[in-house]
């Protein structure tokens, strides 16, 4: 493949060209914050966000979509969102977290409506200019990366280092016509970046290496903090929806008021709402807070180890911002379980 340098000017005329070619979504200011929305120029595209309210995820498991339409006689049909688009801005950790979601929805039963999407996208990541209040994704391993995107752009002096990995990469910055290359200079200058960022990105500071947490929450189960911390838990499951590696769901049939056709809807869930983990006869696996709270622990620092060899957090902090508590800080939790 290859690296190129475009400069800010070339830059917004490139995304302006992948605009009118298509369907795009990239980083855009909404107030203070940032959020994934259609690009419709570039001029409102925002590179040098710090992190978004919700993560990318969004874009290939809707919040809530329609999988199925039916009707009474008998028939039913599967719907697929089929429309190539491009991301523009995705944060490494966001990557890594989209490279979780491919495998969980590829294991056993493989899910056609989010490969269909995420088949169909064009990722452009870009690494991070400015850091969260709340990240921590140089201590998780996920402040940079070398695979999982199309295309990583890299901000340096007045414009881009573009990294292009696919072909899909290629064809998509060929709308940006001639590019020079990047020089040896300018790449030197990239690495000295991921250096920084590998050691610098940290507003929390874990205090083990991440592939400790699986033993560590083995070892403390019956811990006092999860019942303390639970005590204050809304059970509102922000946590959740914000997180980018979590990808629970609830599925429902809505009919219409003629009662003879339908749809079969999806809609995102969460472990820490009240009624999860509820089945027919109302018996509830996780009914007390605490249980709740701890699970979604488990599922980040163990489950997902023991299931996939990966932890469930990539360090966006998105959770301690979301949380209106103040206990959903994994870095704190997780120091604090080291404290025994």
């Amino acid at each position: 493949m290859s690296t190129k340098y475009l400069n800010d000017a070339a830059l917004a005329a490139w995304v302006d060209n992948v605009i009118a070619a298509g369907r795009v979504y990239g980083v855009q200011a909404k107030g203070d914050r940032f959020a994934y929305e259609p690009l419709t120029r570039a001029a409102d595209l925002r590179l040098d966000f710090d992190v978004t309210i919700l993560p990318p995820k969004k874009l290939f498991q809707p919040l809530v979509e329609t999988i199925v339409k039916f009707h009474t006689q008998g028939h039913y049909e599967t719907v697929v969102d089929e429309e190539p688009f491009v991301v523009f801005g995705i944060h490494p950790y966001d990557i890594v977290a989209i490279g979780q979601m491919d495998a969980i929805f590829s294991k056993d039963y493989a899910d056609v409506h989010y490969l269909t999407r995420r088949n169909r996208a064009t990722l452009v990541a870009c690494d991070i200019q400015n850091a969260s209040p709340s990240m921590f994704a140089a201590c998780m391993g996920t402040a940079i990366v070398k695979e999982g995107f199309d295309i990583l752009l890299t901000r340096i002096g007045d414009g881009y280092v573009v990294d292009v990995r696919t072909e899909k990469g290629e064809a998509l910055l060929a709308q940006a016509g001639a590019a020079e290359d990047a020089d040896t200079l300018l790449l030197a200058r990239r690495e000295q970046f991921w250096d920084d960022a590998t050691r610098f990105l940290n507003k929390y500071l874990l205090k083990c290496h991440p592939t400790e947490l699986p033993n560590l929450l083995e070892k403390y189960y019956e811990h006092r903090i999860w019942e303390k911390n639970a005590a204050l838990c809304y059970s509102c499951g922000s946590c959740n929806m914000v997180c980018p590696t979590c990808y629970c769901f609830d599925v429902q049939d809505q009919v219409d008021w003629t009662l003879e056709e339908g749809e079969r809807v999806r809609r995102w869930d969460a472990c820490l709402l009240r009624d999860f983990a509820q089945v027919a006869g109302g018996h509830n696996f996780r009914r007390r807070r605490e249980e709740r709270y701890r699970h979604r622990f488990y599922r980040k620092g163990q489950y997902m180890w023991k299931r996939m060899h990966q932890i469930a957090c990539v360090g966006c902090g998105r959770c301690t911002t979301a949380c209106t508590a103040k206990i959903a800080n994994p870095v704190e939790l997780y120091n604090a379980l080291l404290e025994g």
